[in-house]
Order: C-alpha cells, then sequence, then structure tokens
C-alpha cells in the first residue's frame, strides 16, 4: 500500500492530515501485532475515515465513542486475532470518563457549552475529548484514557468548578443521558436540504447554504454538502452548532404549495 499514492487523491490538506494518522496507526497495529487507536474525530471526520476504510476494504478497526449515540469517536485499529468479546475488554484501556459532580446548589446551571469553554479556555487538546453527557447534576466527560488524570487536575483552576468533586470513571459507568425531544414544525417551499437548514439553524438561506459549504451538516451520520439534497421522512439532521433533529411526519402544504414538516429537536 503507497501511503503517499492513496493520499494524493484527497484535495483538502485537513483530510490528509487526519488519514495519514489512521494510516499510522494502521501500520504501527500490524508492525507491532496491538491495538492502536486515534484521538476523537469529529462528524465529518467519522464519516471520511469511515468511506477511506470501506474503500480500502480495511475491516479490522471499530469507530467507538463511548456509548451508542456517540458523535465523536476514535478508531481503534486491532489486530485480526481479536474478536468483539476480546475488544470490549480493551475499552477501558482506551477510553475514561472525567466526571463533575456539581454541588447542589448550582444543579442545572451548566450547559454543554459552559463544559466545553472550560476545557478550551484552559488550553486542552480538544482531540483529547469526547461527547461531553450533561445532566442537571453535572456532567461526564468522554476522553482518551492517557488525558483523563490531566483534565481531572486542570479543571478544579477554573472557578465555576472549584468546588464541584471531579472524579475519574470507567467508561461502561457512563450515565446514560436524558433525551429530551421537543416537536417543532417548519415550512418550507420544498424539501431541499438549504430550505431545511435555513429554517432550522434560523437563518437565511444563503447563510444555510454557507453552513453546508462549510461541511456542518449530516445526514444520519455523513457529511452532505449539496446544498439541493432532498430530505426524506426519517432523516436525521445535525447541524454542528445547532442540534440534531429527525424529520418524523410530512403534514401536507399550505394553499401556497409549501411543505410543513413536523420535526423532533433534541435538547
Amino acid at each position: 500500500m503507497n501511503k503517499q499514492e492513496i493520499l494524493n487523491e484527497y484535495k483538502r490538506q485537513e483530510d490528509k492530515m487526519c488519514l495519514s494518522k489512521v494510516l499510522d496507526k494502521m501500520e504501527a497495529s500490524k508492525a507491532k501485532d496491538k491495538i492502536e487507536t486515534t484521538d476523537f474525530l469529529d462528524m465529518y471526520q467519522v464519516a471520511l475515515v469511515e468511506n477511506f476504510l470501506r474503500k480500502i476494504k480495511f475491516e479490522n478497526y471499530k469507530l467507538y465513542g463511548g456509548h451508542e449515540e456517540a458523535e465523536r469517536k476514535v478508531v481503534i485499529i486491532y489486530p485480526e486475532k481479536y474478536d468483539e468479546k476480546m475488544l470490549e475488554k480493551n475499552y477501558s484501556k482506551i477510553l475514561k470518563i472525567v466526571r463533575v459532580l456539581l454541588p447542589e446548589e448550582e444543579y442545572g446551571k451548566y450547559a454543554h457549552r459552559n463544559y466545553l469553554g472550560g476545557i478550551v479556555k484552559l488550553g486542552l487538546n480538544r482531540e483529547k475529548v469526547g461527547d461531553i453527557l450533561v445532566s442537571n447534576e453535572g456532567a461526564d466527560i468522554i476522553t482518551v484514557e492517557n488525558f483523563a488524570n490531566i483534565l481531572k487536575d486542570q479543571l478544579p483552576s477554573l472557578t465555576r468548578f472549584e468546588t464541584s468533586n471531579i472524579s475519574i470513571e470507567e467508561i461502561q459507568n457512563i450515565k446514560k443521558r436524558e433525551v429530551k425531544i421537543e416537536e417543532i414544525k417548519i415550512i418550507v417551499p420544498s424539501l431541499r436540504l438549504d430550505n431545511i437548514v435555513s429554517d432550522l439553524a434560523k437563518t437565511s438561506r444563503s447563510k444555510a447554504v454557507q453552513i453546508i459549504d462549510q461541511e456542518r451538516v449530516f445526514i444520519n451520520g455523513q457529511n452532505e454538502t449539496k446544498a439541493s439534497k432532498q430530505i426524506k421522512l426519517n432523516d436525521i439532521i445535525t447541524i454542528r452548532g445547532k442540534g440534531r433533529f429527525t424529520i418524523k411526519e410530512f403534514a401536507g402544504t399550505t394553499r401556497s404549495g409549501r411543505t410543513v414538516v413536523v420535526i423532533e429537536k433534541y435538547i
């Protein structure tokens, strides 16, 4: 396998760098006959890597983010001798949870942006952190194993978390996120993606096209950059920075021929 020839097929430097790291992990796993893992990938990178590995017909990998609906995931490359059970036994060596338990008087005070903003403020590597599952009592922050102690030690230096109880927990003890859903209705001239994104992101259609061009929109986990893409029933649309939405029903048309769409918004 000629690494440079493979990477030359990709135009974006960011894509080349991401795939190069994956290829390096593949080579290391084969040479050492052991599991190798990447840092966390965002949704765009997950789709990129998954399509790439499928293209080169590589099967000894798993995308894992610590819970079933994870958006940020690591790539686990493993030797052929491993089966699913052997792989599962290694999950606790790959990911950990940094659990933030707020004092009772601060329950419900912080949202996802407050936890992520704190990590960014500390200058810590975002690629070492996966999903942040926020609850009323605090949050479970998923990290790669070798970063958990760093995050645990650094978070109390932030005023917002100085009185919190911060601990490292095993990944299998993750607190399941309570999914809250709000039903909304939008009225669009057509089921083109740019029309849907415009309403969901509460912005103009031209701004929606920019969001799509910036590769911030995903349909059923796959990055979509075609503004004219037709949306279908049960499609799950994720707009980075805006949230996740499920198309639940096409509820008829208005007198002017516009389509009424019922959507479930995850809040």
